[in-house]
């Protein structure tokens, strides 16, 4: 694992400054953080992880890292789209599975033109197929080529990719199962625009609706007949998924974070006559929001700098994620009502932190996957 580049060091502190300028208006509005991304692009930062013989940089998992956490840390919205980009991109190398002339076209846009891809998985009936079941969105095999129909929800990015890898199966025997590109703008493709989530609402994570939408034979880039057995992520995959959006969640933590000290050393209530940062029951509350991120950043940084192992991702992403919750829950605690007013700073941080525990894999396949392995391993002892 290599330190961060130099440059990072430079251009990150100007990035949050940028992004956290559009954070409120983007949390009010709903709409793709446009500025964000046009911020992103000019820095180089959308091809970052794009692998080295595709033309990208070939970030590795520390620099990732470095990178989401600053653009949480200006609008979170961004980075959760921005961690999609990077784990998609990061597979476009030479020894992947997709036609090398269809490889070569998306890595070429990412890089032109600050093309955006993320997959489109979950589905209204099927559910996240992280828990299983055939897609019922269908590909269906014509001389023209596949054309594709169905319905996709929670579609992060939507309004803003260029390329949608949409989860689907073929129409044959034994179907083909997998990833479909599908160019955004192909005919047949409507966006409903039902995303209006508590919080991360700059995701734009609407519904994606695609009917017959034609694309060549040779954009079925990941796929295996249905019969196969299917992996999931492997262990290198999990780890960056966890390292990022633990790193995403942490960011906002922090930022609320900074809010809190800065009020506590400027409010001076008139019947204290000094800052409620002179209050022990403060300076203890603080005490214990900062052993919490202190926690998580120990966990990122070690997971990051590999020294922790891949089979432990998803507890990395459920520990860091419930203290970054915890943490923005303790700040509103000790403010009352003031904190959950519209437009204030911490009900804000609050409503995004708490999107943490949507993510793949949710709580109780953690905990259930580890316990099975915990009890499996005592069984082979005795």
């Amino acid at each position: 694992m290599t330190n961060n580049p130099p440059f990072l060091a430079e251009i990150l502190p100007v990035i949050i400054q940028a992004l956290e300028k559009d954070a409120e208006e983007v949390d009010r509005s709903g709409e793709f953080p446009k500025t964000a991304f046009s911020v992103l692009q000019q820095h180089g930062l959308l091809h970052f992880v794009l692998p080295k013989a595709s033309g990208g940089s070939g970030g590795d998992l520390l620099a990732s890292q470095a990178i989401i956490q600053a653009v949480a840390r200006g609008e979170p919205s961004a980075a959760l789209i921005l961690i999609m980009q990077y784990l998609n991109t990061r597979r476009l190398d030479d020894s992947s599975n997709w036609p090398d002339a269809v490889r070569r076209r998306v890595a070429e846009s990412v890089i032109r033109d600050g093309a955006l891809i993320n997959a489109l998985r979950v589905e209204p009936e099927l559910g996240t197929p992280a828990r299983g079941g055939l897609p019922a969105t269908r590909a269906r095999r014509t001389a023209e080529g596949w054309r594709i129909s169905g319905e996709k929800i929670y579609s992060t990015g939507s309004y803003g990719l260029s390329w949608f890898l949409v989860w689907a199966s073929s129409d044959d025997a034994d179907p083909l199962v997998g990833s479909y590109l599908v160019p955004a703008n192909a005919p047949g493709i409507h966006i409903i625009d039902e995303w209006d989530h508590l919080g991360m609402r700059g995701t734009c994570s609407h519904r994606v609706v695609l009917d017959e939408v034609l694309i060549p034979l040779d954009h079925a880039v990941n796929v295996a007949p249905w019969s196969t057995p299917r992996p999931g992520l492997n262990e290198e995959e999990s780890l960056w998924m966890a390292v990022l959006l633990g790193s995403l969640y942490d960011a906002i933590a922090h930022s609320a974070r900074d809010w809190f000290i800065a009020f506590l050393q400027q409010r001076v209530p008139a019947n204290l006559g000094a800052p409620l940062a002179s209050l022990p029951r403060f300076q203890e509350l603080v005490g214990r929001i900062d052993t919490l991120l202190f926690t998580s950043q120990t966990m990122l940084s070690s997971a990051a700098h590999g020294h922790i192992a891949s089979v432990h991702a998803a507890q990395i992403k459920q520990v860091v994620t419930e203290n970054a919750i915890r943490s923005v829950q303790l700040m509103v605690e000790s403010i009352g009502n003031h904190a959950l007013t519209r437009h204030h700073p911490l009900q804000r941080h609050l409503r995004n932190v708490l999107c943490g525990r949507i993510h793949t894999p949710q709580d109780d396949a953690i905990f259930t996957s580890v316990g099975k392995s915990a009890l499996s391993a005592e069984r082979s002892k005795s």
